[in-house]
């Protein structure tokens, strides 16, 4: 759901989805998945709000901006192009 986004909108994405007021959508694993109005920013139906890997995906972003300070990169122009955790 972050890939193509900059790290700034991705970082308060992920903080909408710790606080529940955005949600992450489900496009392949659908069986037994809850729909949800919030789902309709990404014209889907079904998606959760998974808490504890949005952390783990915020402390991710934390270090990859740490690193990208570390080699003087401008860090108000860094996009995510590819994610794994």
């Amino acid at each position: 759901a972050i890939k193509g986004m900059s790290l700034r909108t991705a970082q308060q994405y992920l903080e909408d989805v710790c606080e529940k007021k955005r949600c992450v959508p489900f496009r392949k694993y659908t069986g037994c998945i809850g729909r949800t109005p919030q789902a309709k920013e990404f014209k889907l139906s079904q998606g959760r709000w998974p808490v504890k890997s949005a952390k783990i995906l915020l402390g991710l972003l934390k270090n990859a901006e740490s690193n990208a300070e570390f080699k003087n990169l401008d860090t108000e122009t860094l996009t995510i192009t590819h994610i794994q955790v």
